[in-house]
């Protein structure tokens, strides 16, 4: 589909990447990585032709291309799906056309002209075209894409310019995978996603046919979606036919054999030149060390692979110690106008508690953050506990930079008199050393705008630390250091983050907000998404329960007898824990069918491999037939 060949990008005469050559495949889902400022955003633009490249790029003919940018404009004034329905350019005219051909065959009678006649062709042509191209159909799929992003029907008439960026990010998304284009190209997609509509979107990437070139920081997204990574590393690139954590593996034992082959070689250099030192020196001898110069001078040196170390020194340390009760909260509510976010909620948060906000979009998590913190007003009661200081990283903490300032006086003008000496150092720990200290902030990426926010919140003293999706626009590198400080917090922590893997072994408790309410789930975010799941299925069993009981006789208070009553708490027990078992297994299954289509011939290869494999598929539907049978005995008591 596309041929790269020798690519170099220049920014005023400084080489981002060089002599870059690599090819794109159908099929291909590759994952661009690399350190914040190494060339990944850039190197989509060249692919989109945004910017112009030395080298050459040779495309198959009529190869169409989508690009999802990190920066968007919307025209003021239409809905969601007037902006959605922009992906369907050649569907909208050909609507135009029906309806000029309609008005015009419903208002002349000349019906023997051959004006007449043409206009009934092109009736027929423009209502082929039409078929051929979806029109039947992508008004059900737009909003089928829309829902999946973590859009509801309701929202659906609302115009674009009331939602936010991450929003509008989300419509932009919608209409690049309602096109049909034959390669994708996505810089940070999951930046403003929910951890729900990030897995909607991994299974929708799955199947795409197309050739997917994918920038994220985001290790969890990029194992399940992508089958090759390119790293960018010091104006060079590594590609490797593996996911990102197959990706380092492959490219540590590459660089160990590089290592050693590189010693190997070196002994042998200083053995030839030994000799060739102790020969040159005798006439009888010269025509052998002759002879040995020439082998050297034909040997190519073996070149190893350097790492790209650079990396934040990142520690967070508590002020004081504060009381027992962190935070305590009763009949806490919060609404925007006439939307309802919270309601009624009762909340208590103890000293030293690990915690993670999660759920969809709108539903409360940065609001209840920024109630924590005092930002915004509320109703009900919210107090924090004794000596307890907070630090608050917002979500939008780095757009609040002033653009005119250096990245030294943003530092300087927060700084205390007891701090103010370790600016540059603490700058230095954030990789802002020497001349970078003196980049105005309206300059920076989005990676080193967050990292210059968390190197200023180090500046004021705390012991609680609540922060809304530190990880944006960090690179994955940055991730790691940021988790492992998190890790070594000795206070009270309060995330607010989609990122799966981030949020892995980081906090032992999960708050799900979800229709104006807040359930406590006691474990991991891995827990969380289990019994999620779990809860949908059950959803789906309330729904039709509910269905059943409105065909009830209302004057009865109890229609079932005691031994009835037994016997459908029985059967309802006996569904829930065939409906966990189901759960259970179906992870199973998936995560050997990720492991099969990562690396098909080791997988297979173990001992009864497809003998385990398809036992489970066949426990899965049997169990699928036994909740039916259940399931229906539970509607009989209808």
């Amino acid at each position: 589909m596309l041929n790269v060949h020798n690519l170099t990008v220049s920014f005023m005469g400084t080489e981002l990447f060089s002599g870059i050559t690599f090819k794109l495949n159908k099929g291909d889902r590759i994952g661009l990585i690399g350190k914040n400022g190494a060339g990944k955003s850039t190197l989509l633009k060249v692919l989109s032709k945004d910017i112009e490249s030395s080298g050459t790029m040779a495309f198959d003919k009529d190869v169409q291309i989508g690009f999802l940018r990190q920066d968007i404009d919307f025209v003021a004034g239409r809905t969601i799906l007037e902006e959605a329905y922009q992906a369907f350019e050649e569907i909208k005219e050909i609507e135009l056309k029906l309806d000029e051909i309609n008005e015009q065959l419903a208002t002349r009678t000349d019906y023997e002209s051959e004006e007449y006649s043409q206009l009934i062709l092109d009736l027929t042509d423009s209502t082929e075209r039409y078929e051929l191209l979806g029109g039947y159909n992508y008004q059900g799929d737009t909003e089928k894409i829309l829902q999946g992003l973590g859009f509801q029907r309701e929202d659906f008439d609302k115009l674009t310019d009331t939602f936010s960026g991450g929003w509008r990010m989300r419509i932009e998304l919608a209409k690049l995978l309602l096109q049909n284009n034959d390669i994708l190209l996505l810089d940070e997609p999951t930046n403003h996603l929910d951890i729900e509509s990030i897995i909607w979107l991994e299974n929708f990437l799955k199947g795409y046919s197309g050739a997917i070139v994918l920038v994220s920081h985001d290790k969890m997204f990029l194992d399940n979606v992508t089958n090759r990574t390119i790293e960018i590393s010091l104006g060079q690139i590594y590609d490797y036919k593996k996911p990102y954590s197959q990706f380092l593996l492959l490219r540590g034992e590459i660089k160990e054999k590089q290592l050693q082959a590189q010693k190997n070689q070196e002994k042998e250099i200083k053995q030839k030149q030994h000799l060739i030192n102790k020969f040159k020196a005798k006439a009888s001898k010269a025509s052998m060390a002759q002879s040995l110069m020439k082998q050297l001078d034909k040997v190519e040196l073996i070149e190893v692979d350097k790492d790209d170390n650079q990396a934040m020194n990142v520690r967070f340390a508590i002020s004081k110690d504060p009381g027992k009760i962190i935070v305590e909260a009763e009949n806490l509510s919060k609404s925007y106008g006439d939307k309802h976010v919270l309601e009624n909620v009762d909340l208590l948060i103890e000293r030293n508690s690990k915690i993670a906000f999660v759920g969809q979009n709108g539903q409360g998590k940065s609001t209840l953050a920024k109630m924590m913190v005092g930002e915004i007003p509320f109703e009900g009661l919210l107090k924090l506990g004794h000596n307890v200081e907070v630090g608050y990283f917002a979500q939008n903490q780095s757009e609040h930079l002033p653009p005119e300032k250096t990245v030294l006086e943003i530092m300087e003008d927060a700084a205390t008199d007891g701090n103010r000496m370790r600016v540059r150092d603490m700058l230095g720990s954030f990789l802002f050393g020497g001349d970078a200290a003196d980049k105005k902030a309206k300059v920076l990426s989005g990676g080193e705008r967050n990292r210059l926010a968390l190197c200023k919140l180090l500046l004021a003293p705390f012991n609680v630390l609540i922060m809304d999706e530190p990880t944006n626009h960090l690179d994955i590198a940055s991730k790691n250091v940021l988790k492992e400080a998190l890790k070594s917090f000795n206070g009270t922590l309060i995330l607010v983050s989609h990122d799966r893997d981030f949020l892995q072994g980081l906090t032992s408790t999960v708050y799900g907000f979800k229709d104006k309410e807040i359930k406590e789930y006691l474990g991991d975010i891995d827990y969380f998404l289990e019994q999620h799941k779990i809860e949908s299925l059950r959803e789906a069993e309330k729904r039709t329960i509910v269905k059943v009981d409105k065909t009830f006789n209302k004057k009865e208070a109890n229609p079932f007898s005691k031994e009835q009553e037994k016997q459908l708490k029985k059967l309802k027990n006996k569904l829930s824990n065939i409906e966990t078992e189901i759960a259970d297994l179906e992870v199973e299954v998936e995560k050997i069918d990720l492991e099969l289509a990562q690396d098909y011939d080791e997988v297979s290869a173990r001992p009864n491999f497809f003998e385990i494999y398809k036992a489970k598929k066949a426990k899965v539907d049997a169990l699928m037939e036994q909740w039916e049978k259940v399931e229906a005995e539970v509607a009989n008591f209808s």
